[in-house]
Formats: C-alpha cells, sequence, structure tokens
C-alpha cells in the first residue's frame, strides 16, 4: 500500500543522510517530491535521476531555506511546478560544535540560522497554500540533543529545542485549519558522518543505547512516512523520539 500517494511533499536539506532517505521512502510511498540542497550539487542532481525512477513527479532546489526571500521563492517555484503542496519535512540541518568558552558567535549564529529559522521561514511560506487548502502536514526534525542537551553542543542543542517549542506552538494555532505540525528527534543514526569515527567509539555508544545498535536512517524515513500519513491524522503537537530507547 502507498500510504502517500498522489501528495506533494518537501523535503528540505536532502541530498545525503536522513533527508535523502526520506525524500526516497517519500517518492517509493508515491508522493511527487520537491527537494532541496544547497553544498552538494553533484549529490542533489543525482538524487533527483534516481527518485524519478519511481514514476512520481520529483524536482530538486538549490536553496537555502535559513534566507526568508529563498525560502518564500522555493515555496512559489514549488507550487508553480507541481501546483500544490501537502507535506512539508524541515530537515535541513547543520553542527558546528564546541565549548561553550571556545565557540565563537559566527558558530552559533550559523547553526541557529540553519537549523531554527529556516522551519520559521518555510513553515511561514508554507503555511499560507496549507490554510487555503486547509490542508497540511508539517514534519520538523529536532534531535535527542535538542530533549537532553549533550556538552560541547550548545548551538544545536538550543535550536532543537527551540524546534520543538516553535511546532507544538504551530499545531496550536493552524490545527483549526486541518494542518498538523510534529516533530521526529532521532537518537544516534548512521550516516556518512558517522562513518568517520572510530568503529570502537561508535560500538561505545551503542552499547548505551537500550536496543544496543545505531539507528538507520530508513527507522527515521518510516516514522516521517507514518506522520505524513492520513494514518497519523489525530497526532499533532507530538515529539517522536527515534532512537532505539535512550530518552
Amino acid at each position: 500500500m502507498k500510504l502517500l500517494e498522489g501528495k506533494t511533499a518537501l523535503i528540505t536539506g536532502a541530498s545525503k543522510g536522513i533527508g535523502r532517505k526520506i525524500a526516497e521512502k517519500f517518492a517509493e510511498h508515491g508522493a511527487n517530491v520537491a527537494f532541496t540542497y544547497l553544498s552538494s550539487v553533484e549529490k542533489g542532481q543525482a538524487l533527483e535521476q534516481e527518485l524519478q525512477s519511481y514514476g512520481t513527479k520529483v524536482k530538486g532546489y538549490r536553496s537555502d531555506a535559513s534566507k526568508f526571500d529563498e525560502a518564500e521563492k522555493l515555496i512559489n517555484d514549488i507550487i508553480a511546478d507541481f501546483g500544490t503542496l501537502q507535506i512539508v519535512v524541515n530537515n535541513a540541518g547543520i553542527t558546528k560544535d564546541g565549548l561553550l568558552m571556545r565557540m565563537t558567535e559566527e558558530q552559533w549564529d550559523d547553526v541557529l540560522d540553519v537549523n531554527l529559522k529556516s522551519i520559521f521561514n518555510v513553515t511561514k511560506a508554507a503555511s499560507k497554500i496549507m490554510m487555503k487548502n486547509r490542508d497540511g502536514v508539517f514534519i520538523n526534525m529536532s534531535s535527542v540533543v535538542g530533549v537532553n542537551g549533550n556538552a560541547g553542543q550548545s548551538n544545536y542543542a538550543a535550536s532543537k529545542a527551540g524546534i520543538i517549542g516553535f511546532s507544538k506552538s504551530i499545531a496550536k494555532e493552524l490545527g483549526s485549519r486541518n494542518i498538523r505540525t510534529n516533530v521526529v528527534a532521532p537518537g544516534f543514526i548512521k550516516t556518512e558522518m558517522t562513518e568517520v569515527l572510530d568503529p570502537k567509539v561508535v560500538e561505545g555508544w551503542a552499547q548505551a543505547i537500550p536496543l544496543k545498535r545505531g539507528g538507520e536512517t530508513e527507522d527515521v524515513a518510516n516514522a516521517c512516512v507514518f506522520l505524513a500519513s492520513d494514518m497519523a491524522a489525530y497526532i499533532t503537537g507530538q515529539v517522536i523520539p527515534v532512537d532505539g530507547g535512550m530518552l
């Protein structure tokens, strides 16, 4: 059964990792997929080619969601190209880790802009079409770090905690228009970034997780498919950890 058949979805930051797998799973479940990339141009173009094999409409956009005007243009371009927009997965994010005493203002501002301001920008722009249609779903990507904090990641933790507060507020504001807003909070997920780490360090982290393994990008993508689908029609304002029991 294709859970997203006929729906149009936007996934930001989809050229690699979790975002890429979400785009893939959405297309597999019948969604028309718009996605963004920024620095990974070749990977973004390759993903567009790959997803077209699922037989739905697919288009990648090079766009910086942390810029208000670019987010507005992105949503307008998607409406022009696809005709509508029902689902937004705000996934774009970066890390610039460091202890507070060593963290620069630039490191703080960059992470807050990309991780948190981008969600304000895209949600504000996309909510206009959703309110008009009285139909829509926002899925915002936080992290277990946004719930529990983590030493050396105060900027990242602040941005991811901010996503939770923002999403719960938007769920209350837009719920009467049949627009749902939920948060996914991944734990330790195996991606390109974790592949370069010392295997012993990775194994140590895995042993601290009740399920005794790191998560796969597919684990996060499957949760997003469920939340985007009509199966989750009465779920809004929630934080769904995909963390193997870490929280």
